[in-house]
C-alpha cells in the first residue's frame, strides 16, 4: 500500500462470490483491523490496484467504503489515509456515543418492531461464532450493524444519521487491532461483548426503557475503559470530559454504573 506496509496484499484470484469492490474493501478492512496499516498511513489507489492486479475503479470504490465506515479519511488534494486520531478526538467520539447510544436504546425499547428485534437477535447469534483473529473484520462489521439497528429501531431518522456519523469516528477498529497484537485477550473480550449485546437486546425486547438505557450506557462505558487501557487515552481526560456532562448523564441514571467502576 505504501512503503510502511509490512505484509503484501495477495492478488484477487479466487472465485468471486462478492463484487470486486467488496473483495477489495474486505482485504483492506482486514489489513487495517489487523494493524498492518498504521494510523496516518496513506492508502494509494494506484499502488493498491497494482498489487491486487485489478483496475483502479474497484479500488477507488473500496476506498470510498472505507471512508464511509470510519476506517479511512479523505484529505482534500492529498488522498486517503488511515485515521490518526488524537486522545481528545477519541474522547469526544466516546462521549457522543455514550449519549446517542443511551438515547437510541431508550427509544428502541419503546418503538422497535418485531422484525427489528429478530434482526438484532440474528446478528448477535452470528457474532457468537466469530471467535478467531481471522473473524475480526467480520466481527467488527456485525458489531456495527447491531448498533446501527438499535439506532434505526429508535424510530428517529435524525438520531440514526447522527449516530452513524459518530460511530464512524469512534476508533473501535483500533481496539480490534489491539486484539491482533494480544490474542490472549480475544476470547474473554468477545464473550463479554456478546453478553453485553444480549443484555441490551433483552431489555429492548422487554420494552424496559430504564434497563435498556442502563445496559447500553454501561456497554459504552466499558468501551471507555478499553480505550484508556488499550489505546493509552488518559483516564483523567476522559473523566474530566464526562464530568462536564454530569447533568445529562444523571438524567439517564448513568451515575449508578459509575459507582460500580470506582
Amino acid at each position: 500500500m505504501t512503503e510502511n506496509l509490512t505484509e503484501p496484499i495477495e492478488p484477487v484470484t479466487q472465485v468471486r462470490k462478492k463484487s470486486l469492490k467488496d473483495e477489495v474493501f474486505e482485504l483492506l478492512h482486514q489489513h487495517i483491523v489487523a494493524g498492518r496499516c498504521t494510523p496516518g498511513e496513506w492508502l494509494r489507489q494506484e499502488e493498491i490496484a497494482s498489487r491486487l492486479g485489478v483496475s483502479q475503479t474497484p479500488v477507488r470504490e473500496a476506498l470510498d467504503l472505507l471512508v464511509s465506515v470510519g476506517l479511512a479519511e479523505r484529505v482534500p488534494f492529498r488522498g486517503v489515509r488511515v485515521p490518526e486520531l488524537s486522545a481528545t478526538e477519541i474522547v469526544d467520539a466516546y462521549l457522543m456515543r455514550l449519549e446517542l447510544e443511551s438515547m437510541a436504546a431508550c427509544l428502541a425499547a419503546q418503538n422497535r418492531s418485531e422484525e427489528q428485534k429478530s434482526g438484532m437477535s440474528e446478528i448477535i447469534q452470528q457474532t457468537r461464532f466469530s471467535i478467531t483473529l481471522e473473524d475480526m473484520s467480520r466481527q467488527r462489521q456485525l458489531n456495527k450493524s447491531f448498533h446501527l439497528m438499535i439506532a434505526e429501531a429508535s424510530g428517529s431518522t435524525l438520531l440514526c444519521k447522527l449516530y452513524e456519523m459518530v460511530s464512524n469516528l469512534f476508533p473501535d477498529w483500533r481496539l480490534y487491532e489491539y486484539m491482533f497484537r494480544h490474542p490472549e485477550l480475544l476470547e474473554n473480550s468477545l464473550e463479554k461483548e456478546y453478553q453485553e449485546h444480549k443484555a441490551i437486546l433483552d431489555a429492548i425486547s422487554a420494552q424496559n426503557q430504564e434497563l435498556a438505557v442502563q445496559v447500553a450506557a454501561q456497554h459504552i462505558r466499558n468501551l471507555g475503559d478499553e480505550i484508556v487501557n488499550y489505546l493509552d487515552v488518559p483516564r483523567n481526560l476522559l473523566k474530566e470530559k464526562e464530568m462536564q456532562l454530569t447533568p445529562l448523564l444523571c438524567s439517564y441514571n448513568l451515575d449508578k454504573s459509575e459507582n460500580k467502576r470506582r
